[in-house]
């Protein structure tokens, strides 16, 4: 039986029809938006596997927020400021929603100046604020063995660049993980230990990805 031209065309737009329907949930399925973790060997999970340190573990906690992210770790090992600030652009993909900038604790080990500590983070933000990428700044404290002077010096570089640049501060990255949940070095968080710095860190990353606007701009704040 010969088909007709109508049958024929309506035939194939119904096939056209369905496979764009079917392939519709994959264009609509919302992309989730990137974390990058600009840091040092903390961040990086020196001495843990992949799944284990943070940028993993920052993601499940998110997750249990109903939050969809990746987390990217951008951490190097024994980086100080400086360095965070030298390899930043490539370190920090443009596609970037959101940097937690957690840097400075081998500044502390190295005994570097207060004042070249700031300098570096305030240039480290204002860049990633020019990319239009919000940053969460993540302190680092000091203990008074380095001496107090130096030790409160240090630790108000923080609080200072988080408040001269308008950014979210989480005040302390190891707040929370004392002795046993560290590594044997005493300075690295075990796996229980991230944990806790993931749990904690999650709800102020989560914050800031939703103060962050689709299509990589931050939303203007309401009034």
């Amino acid at each position: 039986m010969r088909r007709s031209p109508d049958r024929f065309f309506i035939r194939r737009a119904f096939i056209a029809g369905f496979a764009a329907l079917a392939a519709a949930p994959a264009w609509a399925a919302p992309r989730r938006k990137v974390v990058t973790i600009l840091g040092d060997s903390i961040t990086a999970g020196l001495g843990l596997p992949a799944a284990a340190a943070l940028p993993a573990q920052l993601e499940a906690a998110l997750k249990r927020l109903r939050v969809a992210a990746v987390v990217r770790g951008a951490g190097v090992s024994g980086d100080t400021t400086a360095d965070g600030l030298a390899r930043l652009d490539f370190s920090v993909q443009p596609d970037t929603a959101v940097c937690l900038v957690a840097l400075g604790g081998n500044d502390l080990l190295q005994g570097l100046d207060p004042k070249t500590t700031r300098a570096n983070l305030e240039a480290i933000v204002k860049r990633l604020k020019a990319r239009r990428i919000i940053v969460v700044l993540a302190g680092q404290s000091a203990p008074k063995a380095v001496g107090a002077h130096y030790a409160h010096d240090f630790n108000a570089v923080f609080p200072a660049v988080a408040a001269a640049e308008h950014a979210p501060l989480y005040p302390d990255l190891m707040a929370g993980v004392g002795p046993g949940l560290r590594q044997r070095d005493g300075v690295h968080p075990s796996a229980a230990g991230v944990k806790v710095i993931a749990g904690r860190l999650a709800p102020l990353v989560a914050k800031s990805l939703g103060a962050h606007a689709p299509g990589g701009h931050p939303a203007k704040p309401r009034r």
